[in-house]
């Protein structure tokens, strides 16, 4: 399917694809000869995790940080066992809600990357 259907099966706008494609939450989609992109079931999958992952509250770079985990998640979607699982998010999901109702930014987790600085 092209951009535009893609987008509308998975909830959101063909311009919101390109940005995910851009900050490497979706792999680069296949093209048809003219250049147009095209999406299959398993990308629409992809996306509307991404989609429910902002809806949780986190960011695009929340995401893109643990892009890695995003199969897991499509894949637990799919099974019935998957009903609240964050698939290694969660720790980012309870910091964004803590930081929420206590107005504070969340700190950083573990797993993001930070220049080392000065050591004193």
């Amino acid at each position: 399917m092209r951009i535009g259907e893609a987008a509308e099966a998975a909830g959101t706008t063909p311009r919101a694809l390109r940005l995910y494609e851009a900050r490497g939450l979706l792999p680069p989609p296949s093209r048809t000869p003219s250049g147009q992109r095209e999406y299959g079931v398993a990308e629409v999958a992809r996306i509307r995790v991404i989609r429910s992952l902002l809806a949780l509250g986190l960011t695009l770079e929340d995401i893109r940080r643990r892009a890695h985990r995003l199969d897991t998640l499509v894949q637990e979607r799919s099974s019935a066992s998957c009903t609240g699982r964050t698939g290694g998010f969660s720790d980012v999901v309870a910091d964004r809600l803590a930081a929420a109702a206590s107005g504070s930014s969340p700190a950083p987790h573990e797993d993001s990357v930070t220049a080392p600085g000065p050591r004193p």
